[in-house]
Formats: C-alpha cells, sequence, structure tokens
C-alpha cells in the first residue's frame, strides 16, 4: 500500500510538471513489450510483441490525428491509436524494418538468425500474414540485425556475426552480396547507406565501411576503440541528404559504460567528438541499447536502453577531448507511469523520431507503455 502510494504521488508530480516540461504529451498501454517502433507511413507505425515461449502479436497503428496533423488542430477528435492492420509470430520479434515504398516487412528474433517477412493487408484485409523465410549463409543461435533499401530491387542486409553477413534481394530471395570473412564478432547494428555502400557495427565497436563494388572481403576496421571488460556497443547514423553523400555520413557509437564517439566517416580513425554521459544503467539487456539522431533537429541525438528515460543531447558543443555532457532533456515517464508491481525497474526498450516533428519521439518500454512527447527546449523558452 505504501509502495502504490508513493507511486501515484510521483506520478501525479510527474504529470504536473509536464505541463512545462511537454508542448504534447500521449500516454498508451500496449498489452505486450515490444522492442521495435517502425514507421510505416506518415501516419503509422508497426510494433510487435518480444515475449519468448509464446505467440507475438505484429500491429500496424493508425496514428492520433493530432501526431501527424502539421497544423495546430486545436482539440483533435481522435486522441488515440488504432489497430488498422494486424497478425501473429511465433517467434518474438526482436528487429523490425519496413521496405519503403512496398507493404512488406521483414523480422527476426530467437532463437535463430532467419528472417521473416510479412505482408501487411491491402485496403479490403485488417491481416498482416507471414509469406516465408530467408536464411543467411552460416545458420547461428544468435538473432539478425536487419537494414533495408528500396532502391533499384528491394533488398536487406542482414546477419548476426560479421561472417554471415549477406545482402538479399527480396524478388528473387537470392544473396547478391556477403562478405568473405571469418571474424565472428556479434553483430551490433547495420545500415545500408546507398545501393553501393553499407555500415557495419560489431558489438565491440568496430566500425567498417563496405562497398559492394568491391570482392567480399571484409578490410581492417575504418576506428580503434578504447576497450573494456565487458562493454558492447551499438551505433547511430545521422541520414545523409543523398546517396553521393553517403561517404561523409556522421555516425554515434554508443558503449554500455555510456561512452559516445561520434564519428565523420571522411576521417573515421578520429573521432570529431566524444562524451560520457551518466545514464544510471539498471538494465543488462544490451539488445535495447538505442542512439538516434534527430532527422529535423541538428546535432541532437537521442539514447536509452538503460533505464526507464530517454536522454536527450545536443552534441553541437561536444569537443574532440573526452568530456562529462549533460543532458538537454530527459524523459522520465515510462519510469513512473502505470505499469506493473516492479514499476521502478521498467526499462525503454526503444524509441524513434517523428520524421518531421523536430522534437517529437515515440518511445516503448518494458511495463509495456507507448508513449508519443514533444520536449520543450528549457533553454530557448527562457
Amino acid at each position: 500500500m505504501e509502495q502504490d502510494a508513493l507511486k501515484e504521488d510521483e506520478l501525479d508530480d510527474w504529470l504536473i510538471e509536464s505541463i512545462k516540461l511537454y508542448s504534447d504529451l500521449h500516454v498508451f498501454e500496449l498489452q505486450e513489450t515490444t522492442q521495435v517502433i517502425e514507421w510505416t507511413g506518415e501516419k503509422s507505425i508497426c510494433v510487435a510483441g518480444s515475449k519468448s515461449g509464446s505467440r507475438n502479436e505484429i500491429l500496424e497503428l493508425a496514428l492520433p490525428q493530432r501526431l501527424y496533423s502539421k497544423q495546430n488542430q486545436g482539440l483533435c477528435p481522435e486522441r488515440d491509436f488504432k489497430v488498422v492492420h494486424g497478425g501473429f509470430s511465433d517467434r518474438p520479434i526482436s528487429c523490425l524494418k519496413h521496405i519503403r515504398g512496398t507493404r512488406i516487412l521483414v523480422s527476426s528474433g530467437p532463437p535463430d538468425s532467419s528472417l521473416q517477412l510479412w505482408q501487411i493487408g491491402a485496403d479490403d484485409s485488417d491481416v498482416i500474414k507471414p509469406l516465408h523465410c530467408i536464411h543467411n549463409k552460416e545458420h547461428t543461435k544468435k538473432w539478425s540485425r536487419i537494414a533495408t533499401s528500396a532502391s533499384g530491387s528491394p533488398c536487406v542486409l542482414h546477419g548476426s556475426e560479421v561472417k554471415d553477413i549477406q545482402v538479399t534481394d527480396l524478388e528473387s530471395k537470392k544473396a547478391i552480396y556477403s562478405l568473405d570473412t571469418d571474424n565472428a564478432d556479434s553483430v551490433s547494428s547495420l545500415e545500408l547507406l546507398s545501393k553501393d555502400e553499407f555500415l557495419l557495427c560489431s558489438g565491440r565497436g568496430h566500425l567498417w565501411l563496405v562497398d559492394m563494388r568491391q570482392p567480399g572481403s571484409l578490410a581492417t576496421p575504418c576506428t580503434v576503440l578504447p576497450q573494456g571488460e565487458g562493454l558492447h556497443w551499438c551505433m547511430g547514423i545521422r541520414n545523409c541528404l543523398s546517396e553521393s553523400d553517403a561517404a561523409s555520413s556522421r555516425v554515434a557509437r554508443l558503449s554500455s559504460s555510456g561512452h559516445v564517439l561520434v564519428t565523420d566517416m571522411r576521417d573515421a580513425r578520429s573521432p570529431l567528438c566524444q562524451a560520457k554521459l551518466d545514464l544510471s544503467c539498471e538494465s543488462s539487456d544490451y539488445n535495447v541499447m538505442t542512439v538516434t539522431w534527430a532527422p529535423a533537429f541538428d546535432d541532437c541525438l537521442a539514447v536509452s536502453g538503460f533505464n526507464g528515460k530517454v536522454h536527450i543531447y545536443n552534441t553541437k558543443s561536444w569537443i574532440p577531448a573526452f568530456t562529462e555532457e549533460e543532458p538537454l532533456f530527459i524523459h522520465k515517464g515510462h519510469a513512473i507511469a502505470e505499469g506493473p508491481d516492479d514499476w521502478r525497474s521498467a526499462v525503454v526498450t526503444t524509441h524513434v523520431w517523428h520524421p518531421w516533428k523536430p522534437r517529437t519521439l515515440l518511445s516503448a518500454a518494458t511495463n509495456g507503455s507507448l508513449h508519443v512527447w514533444d520536449w520543450i527546449d528549457q533553454k530557448m523558452e527562457s
């Protein structure tokens, strides 16, 4: 009873404080925990269950009208997500990508490295149905990371270890590129930069820029990182304006100790800037570590997966030397919103930025909460 009262008081305080912290805030509750939030259009996202040992829902949700209106709509009649398509997966979904320009989804999850393809139903169907599976050249018991491209014939870049990375054409279902290496490092992040180049980050933080027009052997990593026992790394890429600028991508790598290195791929051996973040790690699941660049807000990145919060940082003032940096904003809602009895241990499982609203993000946590929030920069308001 005492814990319930404490929880209710803290929630009330946060809701009152949110009036001055957010220009918009929506709090929802999913039936299952999701590790994925994937845009399928300007007005829709996909989420999917990630629970082992049971069937998991995969859902396409239409955003509330207020979230996709480009003008202030005042009081909108639709303020909740609406399920428009749905289906079931026999395995947990740990990674999910949409093939741009199609109604195809690609997912992966335990117990192995294979991919599952899905068809989102047409206007006359509300079903997301499975199509077929894609297998890696080396079958492993680790689930694959995925990157997709719609340049030319739709394809998917996938793999769980560096040695089994391949690009598969979705129309022919054939591998059109694979690496010639015996490197067994785990893969933490993949990104297709163009039809000819992709970026690979290993769990150890090594970064490779691969040109698929060259033979498939893997060169020496682009960068050298500080090593530490138990460290795990992931990456986030600041999107380029065009494929011709792919080699100038800006990459942020995040370690499980809260170390961030920002690299310009034109000079990948030296960090453009770096920082130590105070993230108060409460999670041992490296798979939910996420770092992303704001698509419509220069030099801002978001970090999650360490606890029940999402941290926003402005990297504009960061320098090449190692310094400690404070966040520009912290979204604390998942740690104190309504949830299970162990509400204090909720961990953010994923977050994504809105494609054109500069300060709007969607985030989800282990307690089933799904939040949409537009934060206010207090420095600019003061």
